[in-house]
């Protein structure tokens, strides 16, 4: 038996009829922590299903940014997403409940359950956030795009969309074994800032120059800012289950009760043969707006009045799944991420492209022919 970190349930140990009757032989406690570290370590094997399944997933993605158009509605997308992953890559389920969230939608960050079915009009100044990932003889992907419905970013679209951007950026160029898994959520937590001083919703001052900005963000983290914008953990450990096990085992560190550090699902050292994903995400969420206006150490950096035009924006998230090799990492989702990338799709673009415009997010290139995947040397 063991305890599942994340949903707080314990698995049950094998029970049988005459059961008792071994009970001076009987371990119920050793496995677990064994088969849990098992889990966290992905072998080769593993890896290949794991390619396979971005792969797959990666390609609905561009299938759905290809047709997204106001006046369609989510559960659309979520169906033309479904299509493709089973038409073309035999994935009959998804790792779990398709998140199809334009516009305000967003603001859920687990939309599209019963209470909510993916079941909105998608309009021209939405943006739109897709959460939804395949399976493939149980091993999950998990994978997020965020993109404007009318095919051109507004201003305000392009500058939160470049910060959680420069977000996934910078965590993933970090990511290396040793590195501590709370410490990429602070940087992506600082980089969003940053992005939201640049966009004027956070303030820090006229004549402020780069260091004092620097200080001040620091000051931002210090008073959980940071939880405001993206109440969400960066990422998990990913395999088997979406959510996969490992995250707060035995003689790892304990979960954090900050906000924001809180919500991650490990707060491991990073490790070589992990499978991790790095989802950084800015939203606009009113009553944890409205809770920062009301707390005088957070409500000094915000520009009262800039910050009414992103209520009712939604929010944006990126979602890669990552390898963590002996010295770095490995992006196995290749979806569009530059802003002329997702243009250049919506407006039909070829993908994969031909060139490799953002080298910095280590997408590992990859096809699939008959059944056997290949790796693509692509130009930068």
């Amino acid at each position: 038996k063991g305890l599942n970190t994340d949903s707080g349930n314990f698995a049950s140990p094998a029970a049988f009829d005459g059961i008792s009757q071994f009970a001076d032989v009987r371990d119920e406690d050793s496995l677990f922590p064994v088969l849990v570290e098992c889990r966290v370590h992905k072998s080769p094997a593993e890896i290949d299903l794991l390619r396979y399944t971005n792969w797959i997933s990666s390609m609905a993605h561009v299938e759905v940014m290809r047709s997204t158009k106001p006046g369609m509605m989510e559960y659309q997308l979520e169906s033309l997403f479904q299509h493709h992953t089973y038409t073309h890559g035999g994935c009959r389920h998804m790792s779990y409940t398709c998140i199809c969230a334009c516009g305000p939608s967003a603001n859920i960050l687990h939309y599209g359950h019963a209470g909510r079915p993916n079941s909105r009009l998608l309009t021209s100044s939405d943006m739109a956030l897709l959460d939804m990932g395949s399976e493939y003889h149980c091993y999950a992907s998990d994978i997020t795009c965020s993109y404007p419905v009318s095919g051109t970013f507004t201003e305000d679209q392009r500058a939160v969309y470049e910060s959680v951007l420069a977000a996934q950026v910078s965590v993933i160029n970090e990511l290396k074994p040793g590195v501590s898994w709370m410490d990429m959520h602070r940087e992506a937590e600082r980089q969003i800032l940053k992005g939201l001083i640049k966009c004027g919703v956070l303030t820090v001052g006229d004549g402020c120059g780069e260091d004092d900005a620097d200080k001040l963000i620091k000051e931002m983290l210090d008073v959980d800012l940071g939880a405001i914008f993206m109440p969400h953990g960066m990422g998990h450990l990913i395999g088997i289950d979406t959510h996969d096990v490992g995250g707060y085992a035995m003689g790892t560190p304990e979960r954090s009760d900050r906000p924001g550090l809180r919500k991650l699902r490990t707060a491991r050292d990073v490790e070589e043969g992990m499978m991790l994903t790095v989802e950084p995400g800015c939203y606009f969420i009113d009553p944890l707006l409205d809770m920062a206006l009301s707390n005088d150490k957070q409500k000094k950096f915000i520009d009262t009045e800039r910050l009414k035009d992103f209520r009712g924006f939604g929010g944006v998230r990126l979602e890669d799944d990552l390898r963590i090799t002996a010295d770095g990492c490995e992006n196995l989702t290749l979806c569009p991420r530059a802003a002329e990338e997702v243009l250049d799709v919506m407006k039909g673009g070829a993908w994969p492209p031909e060139k490799d415009v953002m080298p910095e997010l280590k997408r590992a290139w990859a096809d699939c022919k008959k059944g056997k995947m290949k790796m693509l040397d692509m130009k930068s």
